[in-house]
């Protein structure tokens, strides 16, 4: 089983730290998880234009193959202006529609104010599930006290939640094996 973590911001470590710690978390769960991390920042993922994915460049299409080959993919996003990131949404529109399907698509959203917490509900799950991907009940929301100066979660009850949201992602996935 293969779980990626898209990290979809181009800046900060916040996010990327959140994606690592639930990739983490499933490892623990599950050791024969190979897990694998992209954080869009080190990718030069081009903008959509229409064309078919070969005619990309290769940072584009490592990213998109990476996730197609994945069994569970885990998208975190900082919350930019009431929504997710542009290049998450870039990235995203790379995708034809039954992309996720059979995939376990789980989300991880950071931001600087509570009143962001229903961001992913209203603007990621609808992407999510429109590409067929199956997302869990559980997704996780960190507020940026959360982390400490050094990008570290030193608050349990998210670590707890992000443990919940590995438990769920595997479970639906190994359900679905059967």
């Amino acid at each position: 089983m293969k779980l990626v973590g898209i990290a979809g911001s181009l800046v900060g470590e916040k996010t990327s730290q959140a994606v690592h710690e639930v990739l983490l978390a499933a490892k623990r769960i599950n050791q024969n998880i190979v897990t694998e991390l992209i954080d869009l920042k080190e990718y030069d993922v081009e903008f959509v234009r229409g064309a078919p994915l070969a005619y990309y460049n290769k940072d584009t299409w490592h990213v998109v193959n990476t996730m197609l080959a994945a069994d569970i993919i885990v998208f975190g996003t900082p919350v930019y202006q009431a929504s997710i990131t542009g290049a998450l949404k870039n990235l995203l529109d790379h995708f034809p529609v039954d992309a996720f399907k059979e995939k376990v698509t789980g989300i991880v959203t950071t931001a600087g104010s509570h009143k962001h917490f229903l961001v992913s509900e209203y603007h990621l799950k609808p992407i999510l599930t429109y590409l067929k991907g199956t997302v869990p009940t559980c997704s996780v929301f960190i507020h940026n006290d959360s982390f400490n100066d050094d990008n570290e979660i030193i608050d349990q009850d998210v670590n707890k939640r992000i443990i919940k949201l590995a438990e769920e992602m595997i479970t639906i996935k190994e359900r679905n094996r059967i």
